[in-house]
Parts: C-alpha cells; structure tokens; sequence
C-alpha cells in the first residue's frame, strides 16, 4: 500500500515525508500547511487524544490532510515505532514543551541517531532556551512581550488583541514551516539534518520589522490610535454604515484618498484637519447601509471594503471567484495556499479521527510488526 492510498494531496512538497507528534494549535497548523502543499504525513496521537476539543473531529480542519495514528508513547514498542518512522523520514514536527520528546525517548539526538538526515522542527511559544521556556503560555502572552500587543488596536486606553492568529499561526506556525523548509534545502547540501527551534515570540518579533521600522525613524509613537496604520488617520479607519455593520477604509496614497473623497461626497478638507476629515466620512458612511456603499466602491481605488463574518466571506464575489474557501466532505473552509502554476495543491482527504488510521498508515509506511503493536497495547485502532 503507497502513501498514495492513504489520500496525500497534490502540490509541490509531493514526496516529502513527515512525521507530526500531535499537539494543538501552531504545530498542527504548521502539518496542515505542508500536508495541504502536497507532504506525505502520518501524525501520531495518543490515545484518547481529542486535539482542541473540537468535536465531531471531522470538524477539526487543523488535523486534514493526514492519517491519524495512535500510539502510547509510554509504551516502549511505540518509541520503537515512532524511530522507526523517522528512519525513512525527511522531517518530524513536535510542539511539546521543551524536554518533554527527550523524557520520552524521542528527542533530537535519539531521532537524528536513527536518521542523521532529520530535519526536527519544535514549535514552542517561548521558545528552547530562556527563563520562561518551561512555563505555560498561550497567544495572547507571547505577542504581550515582544512589544506587539502593545500597539494593537485603535483604543487609547487598552490594547485589542487578533484572537490567536497573530502569535500562534503567524509568528509560529508559519515560521516552523519557513524554518523546516530552509534546514531541507540545506540539507540536501550538507547531507546533514538539523534542529528548528520556532519560537512565537521569536516569529511574532520578527514579522514587526516595519513597526521596528518606523519607530527607529520617529515617523510612529507607542501611543494606540495616533499613528499611520491604528487610526490615527481618518483615511485609514473603520466606519459604521447605517445598519449598524462597518467598512474598513485604507485610502493611504493621495490619489486613493482622491477617490474617497470622491465616492463618498466629501469636500477635500484642509491637510491638517484630519478632526474635520474623519467626522465628515463617520457622517458620510452612516447614509448608506455596507451593502451600498460596498456597491459604490466595488472595482474601484477607493481602498473601502465590506467588514463581513466568515458565513458571508465566503460568499463575496472576489473571494468566490477565486476559490479562496471550498466545500470539501460537506464543510466549507480554506483552500491550499499559496498558489502554484505547475503543481497544483489541493486537499486531499478531511481529518481523521485520533487512532483512525493506526494500521493502515502503519503499514503504508513500513511497518511490519503492526498486530504485535495492537496486541501488546503499544498501539491503538479506533472503531471506524
């Protein structure tokens, strides 16, 4: 049986082949990337595991694109499996919290003993190393301390934080897969594998190089709602429409501003009265209701847009016709991204419950001694 069988997707990581010791958040979401991007992947759980406790599980879009696999990592059979596995790996992705792989047998050194080749990426959000790396955290408190919460949001008297988004999946997430990309294409240089230590607070510092930017130039203050891109401008803001929704305006360039203007009837105030500005736009936009106004601006430069829930997002027209969201086994979500002209990625097969596919993928990846693994209570099978 080939990986193939198993459903591995198309795109350009075809024939790459990974090994995801289950966790939540940035690290599942760093194995669907590279499962939507086409990668051979088996996760393993433990049993019993539910993931974030989204159930059913087939709701769980953080888990698609790859069998499950459950194994008692306690057990010393299941160590041996997982080495295994990792022999004839490219790369293994773990988002446990520093120590706890080595504990069980399955650290870095005992992985790359078995496959020198290894790229073994960790997501972390305080990263290996440093004071706090062995306390508990979550999004919110990785971005508050490396001065990104901080400036969030157009409200003077607190910060507004992104939900999860910008520390777990954009600071992490995104830079594990960055970080265990990078170690593949150097170690096809080197023939050596390498570890990946990805860090939220270090991603998350990384991805405010322009806010950096700006605050070493003097043009930004660490004051929320005065600044450029927070408010602080009136043709760059959010509006409330007359049924009580809102558009966003990012009109920054002079002959966008023009067009705003424009389309919204508004005399050209004097440069330096931006008070004048943005109380005749907040007046202006609450005569139309969002779907007018995203009428009036649909196709032109006027840098407006509709603020719309996730169940009409799907539905917009630019959104819809490019494909952005699909219906895949009767639930809507998003499409592979990025996009590629030669080799197409597309989703491949939903998300399995823990132990689904124990023998299965097992077996699919070399496995030989699988009813031994289910006997001895190394490994588990879930009723189908």
């Amino acid at each position: 049986m080939t990986s193939h069988a198993l459903g591995q997707g198309t795109g350009p990581l075809k024939g790459l082949r990974v090994v995801e010791l289950a966790g939540i958040g940035p690290g599942p979401h760093a194995a669907t990337i590279l499962a939507d991007l086409g990668a051979d992947l088996i996760r393993i759980e433990r049993p019993g595991e539910g993931g974030f406790g989204i159930e059913p599980r087939g709701s769980d879009l953080l888990t698609r694109g790859r069998p499950s696999v459950a194994l008692d990592l306690k057990h010393p059979a299941a160590v041996a499996a997982v080495l295994e596995l990792v022999e004839s790996a490219d790369a293994l992705v773990e988002g446990m919290r520093p120590g706890v792989t080595e504990r069980l047998g399955l650290g870095p050194d005992d992985c790359l003993a078995h496959n020198p080749r290894l790229v073994y990426a960790r997501m972390t959000g305080w990263g290996q190393t440093g004071p706090w790396a062995h306390t508990a955290g979550h999004d919110m408190n990785f971005i508050s301390i490396t001065g990104t919460l901080h400036a969030l949001g157009q409200d003077p008297e607190r910060p507004h934080f992104p939900q999860n988004l910008l520390g777990d999946f954009g600071g992490g997430s995104t830079y594990l897969v960055i970080g265990l990309l990078a170690a593949l294409f150097e170690a096809r240089t080197s023939g050596q594998g390498q570890v990946v230590d990805a860090a939220i607070v270090d991603g998350t510092a990384h991805l405010n190089l322009m806010w950096a930017s700006m605050l070493a130039s003097g043009i930004a203050k660490e004051q929320r709602g005065v600044n450029v891109l927070d408010g602080g401008i009136p043709n760059y803001r959010i509006y409330e429409t007359a049924d009580g929704k809102h558009v966003s305006v990012a009109a920054l360039e002079p002959q966008f501003h023009a067009d705003l203007l424009r389309l919204t009837g508004v005399d050209r105030a004097p440069a330096e009265d931006l008070d004048t500005l943005g109380t005749a736009l907040a007046e202006a936009f609450k005569r139309k209701t969002q779907a007018e106004w995203a009428e009036v601006f649909d196709g032109t430069d006027g840098c407006v847009a509709p603020i719309l829930p996730f169940s009409e997002a799907v539905r917009h027209p630019h959104i819809a016709a490019r494909g952005v969201f699909v219906e895949h086994e009767g639930r809507v979500q998003p499409a592979p991204a990025p996009r590629f002209s030669r080799t197409e990625a597309t989703l491949s097969r939903g998300p399995s419950a823990p132990g689904q596919d124990t023998r299965m993928a097992l077996e699919a990846w070399g496995i030989g001694n699988v009813d031994e693994l289910i006997a001895s209570g190394a490994a588990h099978e879930a009723n189908r």
